[in-house]
């Protein structure tokens, strides 16, 4: 071993356990640490899960678990340890991967030990191999050497499943973002002198209302703005930034960023045209936009990504969720209101015991109510369903484990369900703390509150709640007709066993005309319920589905499921939230209806006790916990000095954890936040993985800019807006995306972590469909609502598809144009059925939180783009407005280009595009073109489970009755559609693709 190492551990032992080691020569006692600190965690490791973890399953007969099976060696007859030549033991022999005598360990490459590791389990072996018992093991871990600095610090938690764990060390690079916030001083910039300073003066947390908006001076990178400051201070040495963008350019940026639209001609005119400096009529810009009511829509899509919303429940009882529309605009409100970000958190996860709180003494605001009940969808989002094939249980965990994970990636950017089987192997989260935080919604049931429509929703459109009516009243019918054929067959059946009907006709008359227990129409199962109550002996009473065809059969499951199912879609006009309510969990076997609050909340039920459960089981008991916080963000934050407990009634749980959440001492929560805002401005985070800052995420770039600005988030309110104004005037924001040396700037920023330029994006699939419709002048801007349906494509509109044990409708688009051509964020979202066009462009799946959005390239993109019957239609609405708006063909393309790019076409533009038009019009001189006609049923082709012969059925589609298309190829005349094809070259570029 290194004498200068033998020497420090002989003055460390000295200092701090010499007692602990008085009996034990020096190179012993600094083996007995090297395998306590990094031997035994490598076996751990890299070599259990073969020889250990299992004992029916040890390979080769080698049990690393202890001492004696470790000298014992295995089935090879060799002893693991060679003490007269340590060099040529079989352990050091196998992990070296090059001696032919013996099999490579560990047996994958991908898991082979790098040169660090194997230079510990030399030295150890080298040293005689000790391997010290659990005693010794328990006092080396409170022994302060030099490893500490060497293997990091150990964190205080809740504790471990085992000491072992609850005693490791941790990088303190990993450990970041559990650090107190810490406000760096601003690089190259005076006290005196400092922008964020100058512009909060006077302003402190709790003045969350207070202008904060002052003009942000552009001055060079180490100008006022501390932004230009932070990234200057870490651009590589012999790179310079790129100058500013362009007006024009700098203008279509911010108004995607902001509103998620490119700017009108007009738009682009003013600002070009503004006397004003280029940083002062920016500046007039941002607040433009940030007063736009567009901007929480698009802010609000980067929230609904990160909430995972859908309409719909997912798995295979994928029902809508008629009312959870309103959690999407609540959030879309709350952008635009710049609500401030901790009151925000507190909504979502405690809205509901917020309102009962704020009422206690005083009449409750029915009004504010609505609105923080609606805010708790927000932990109902995630996919879940509860049929008579589930098991309750499983049903139950599954939502628990959601909510937790959930919770945690959102607001703590902390991925917490690999502790849900074990403590966390590589961040300092145990599985208490998993289970403990859990704890904290184990009162918190499901339910659809009442809660009264808000002045600000728009009620629009309830009036298709018709066709809704029309399905409901289909469906009825069917089921009476099966009823009349099942009663007609019953008295026949009478007849034929020459059986008095007396009591069956008794039980028809008093049957007939009323509600069964689900709501419908009562019929002939309910007679024979009414017989078999009454009862009459089973041979007198006629069998179950009299008279029925294995048709009938599918018929009756279909109508019956379909009824069922219609009652989630009733919700979506009713004055419901899809919410949430602290309360014992009620005994439930299957979920056929939507749920509503039992009125006996607190006392009926299961009041759950949380405990750990080993592996994840949801059916395995651990040890109890109580509600708490993660303790390692608690301690090492500095805001406690150990675990914080959380109330243990059956309210007031949640709302501790988001006043917790939202505390400004909390080291994550703003953090996670800022760093979100940067990645939805820049397309990079600080941090380069959102929803989890631990050791597994990417550490950060600027880690001073980060913490600077979280303290600053705090600092201004928790405005978002703040930030935003902060961020977008700054010289980092407004950059060119060419660098005028990119060889230099590929060599010295390989990474794109520089911000020396800034970074082109392409446009989201929402954004290419709204834009596309917004040049078009298709674009219907209201806000809000309940979900609309654009056309997609047929075969996926109607093919068939199973939901609650049947088959689901099929997709109709709402029947005007007004109607399907809203912006996409109102666009149902069903999770079993999605838009193929917004799957190519990589929209993210709403299963799962979306930290970041990714963006392909791929060949269906192309197909997508330029050969869809949508894209066709939209460059047919592009072709017709450029008619109706210009009296020439020159000024049409002019227009053209000014609505698609911003810009007036260059001569060379103007000729191709004339020189296209005209070929392309003569092409079209010779197509012929057939109206589409517009479908009102689709027939189905199915199997019957109960029979299995094969059976058809008619779907209505009750929409098509008022479905007025759009303009269709077959009305419009060579010349437009010849325009159309220059449109549709538009619109597939580059330029209308990306921003820049």
């Amino acid at each position: 071993m290194n004498p200068i190492l033998c020497r420090t551990l002989l003055a460390a032992f000295a200092c701090g356990g010499g007692s602990v080691f008085a009996a034990v020569p020096a190179k012993t006692a600094a083996a007995e640490l090297l395998f306590a600190r990094k031997v035994w965690p490598l076996l751990q490791e890299k070599c259990l899960a073969c020889h250990g973890k299992e004992e029916d399953k040890i390979k080769g007969d080698f049990d690393l678990r202890t001492r004696e099976s470790f000298a014992a060696g295995g089935a090879s007859g060799f002893a693991p340890v060679n003490g007269r030549t340590p060099a040529r033991s079989p352990i050091l022999r196998a992990v070296r991967r090059h001696d032919g005598d013996f099999e490579p360990m560990p047996p994958k490459e991908n898991d082979r030990l790098s040169d660090e590791q194997i230079a510990y389990l030399e030295k150890w072996v080298n040293a005689g191999a000790p391997w010290p018992d659990a005693a010794r093991m328990a006092e080396l871990a409170k022994v302060a050497s030099p490893w500490d600095a060497a293997d990091g610090v150990m964190v205080k938690t809740s504790g471990g499943l085992a000491d072992e764990w609850t005693n490791r060390r941790y990088k303190p690079e990993d450990l970041w973002a559990y650090r107190p916030l810490k406000r760096s001083p601003v690089p190259g910039i005076g006290a005196g002198e400092t922008e964020g300073k100058r512009e909060i003066e006077g302003t402190r947390v709790g003045e969350r209302r207070a202008s904060l908006h002052l003009p942000v001076s552009p001055s060079p990178y180490l100008g006022r703005n501390p932004i230009d400051a932070f990234i200057a201070a870490r651009l590589p040495a012999g790179l310079t930034p790129a100058s500013p963008a362009d007006r024009r350019t700098l203008l279509r940026r911010a108004t995607f960023d902001l509103v998620g639209l490119p700017p009108t001609p007009e738009e682009i005119a003013a600002f070009l045209g503004d006397a004003d400096s280029d940083e002062r009529a920016f500046t007039h810009v941002v607040e433009r936009l940030l007063a736009s009511p567009h901007y929480g829509e698009k802010w609000g899509r980067h929230w609904l990504d990160v909430a995972r919303y859908a309409d719909s429940s997912g798995f295979a009882n994928d029902f809508v969720r008629g009312n959870a529309w309103r959690y999407r605009d609540y959030v879309v409100r709350a952008f635009n209101d710049d609500k401030p970000y901790d009151r925000f958190i507190r909504e979502q996860i405690a809205g509901d015991e917020m309102a009962a709180a704020e009422a206690s003494g005083s009449p409750p605001d029915p009004l504010r109510t609505s609105e923080m009940l609606v805010a708790t969808g927000f932990l109902r989002m995630g996919p879940w369903e509860l049929t008579g094939m589930e098991v309750p249980k499983v049903a139950r965990q599954r939502f628990l484990d959601d909510v937790t994970q959930t919770v945690g990636e959102t607001f703590l950017g902390q991925a917490l369900q690999c502790a849900r089987c074990h403590d966390h192997k590589i961040d300092p989260v145990p599985t208490r703390d998993y289970y403990s935080m859990q704890a904290i919604f184990a009162t918190t049931q499901l339910a659809d509150r009442p809660a009264a429509f808000l002045p600000a929703e728009n009620r629009a459109g309830f009036e298709e709640k018709k066709y809704l009516e029309q399905r409901q009243e289909f469906y009825r019918g069917v089921l009476k007709r099966l009823d009349e054929k099942s009663l007609a067959a019953a008295r026949a059946w009478y007849a034929d066993k020459q059986i008095d009907p007396a009591p069956f006709e008794q039980a028809v008359a008093e049957v007939l005309g009323t509600r069964n227990n689900r709501g419908r129409d009562a019929g002939y199962a309910e007679v024979r319920a009414a017989l078999m109550k009454r009862g009459i002996p089973e041979e007198r009473i006629p069998p179950k589905l009299a008279g029925f065809t294995p048709e009938d059969y599918g018929q009756e499951r279909i109508a019956r499921k379909g009824l069922e199912r219609l009652k989630w879609d009733f919700d979506r006009y009713e004055p419901v939230a899809f919410s949430v309510y602290s309360g014992r969990t009620p005994e439930l076997k299957s979920v056929l209806a939507p749920m509503r609050m039992s009125g006996g909340r607190a006392g009926a039920g299961e009041l759950e006790e949380t405990c750990i459960r080993p592996g994840g089981d949801p059916f395995a008991s651990g040890p109890k916990v109580r509600p708490a916080v993660p303790s390692a963000a608690t301690i090492l934050g500095e805001m406690q000095d150990a675990p914080i407990e959380l109330p243990t009634a059956i309210e007031g749980r949640r709302l501790a954890l988001a006043d917790w959440i939202a505390a400004e001492k909390n080291p994550l929560t703003a953090r996670v936040m800022v760093n979100r805002i940067w990645l939805w401005h820049f397309g990079q985070a600080l941090a380069g993985n959102p929803n989890n800052l631990g050791a597994t995420g990417r550490k950060p770039t600027h880690p001073e800019l980060l913490d600077w600005l979280a303290a600053t988030f705090i600092e201004r309110g928790w405005s978002v807006k703040s930030l935003h104004r902060l961020i977008m005037n700054s010289n980092t924001y407004r950059r060119a995306a060419q660098h005028p040396e990119p060889a230099r700037l590929a060599e010295k920023d390989p990474n794109k972590t520089s911000y020396a330029v800034f970074q082109p994006r392409r446009l989201t699939a929402e954004e290419l469909r709204d834009t596309m419709l917004h040049v078009t002048g298709e674009l219907n801007p209201m806000l809000g609502g309940i979900p609309v349906r654009p056309e997609v494509n047929r075969e996926v509109a109607l093919q068939p598809r199973q939901v609650m044990g049947t088959f689901a409708e099929a997709w109709q688009p709402s029947p005007t144009p007004a109607q399907r051509h809203r912006r996409s964020l109102y666009v149902q979202q069903v999770r079993g059925l999605g838009d193929p066009f917004m799957e190519v462009f990589n929209a993210p799946s709403p299963d799962l939180s979306c930290e970041r959005r990714d963006a392909s390239t791929v060949t269906p993109q192309v197909f997508s783009m330029f050969n869809s019957q949508a894209s066709y239609h939209r460059a047919l609405a592009f072709a017709t407005r450029l008619m109706k708006e210009t009296k020439s063909r020159d000024a049409a393309l002019c227009r053209a280009f000014g609505l698609a790019y911003g810009r007036a076409p260059g001569a060379g533009e103007v000729g191709a595009g004339l020189a296209h038009w005209d070929a392309m019009t003569a092409r079209h001189r010779t197509l012929k073109f057939e109206p589409t006609a517009v479908r009102s049923e689709v027939v189905r082709e199915a199997v019957e489970e109960n029979t299995g012969e094969r059976f058809t059925f008619t779907e209505p589609l009750e929409a098509a009755a008022d479905f007025i298309p759009d303009l269709q190829p077959a009305a419009a005349a060579p010349d437009l559609r010849g325009l159309a094809e220059v449109c549709l070259v538009l619109l597939n570029s580059n330029e209308f693709a990306y921003v820049y």
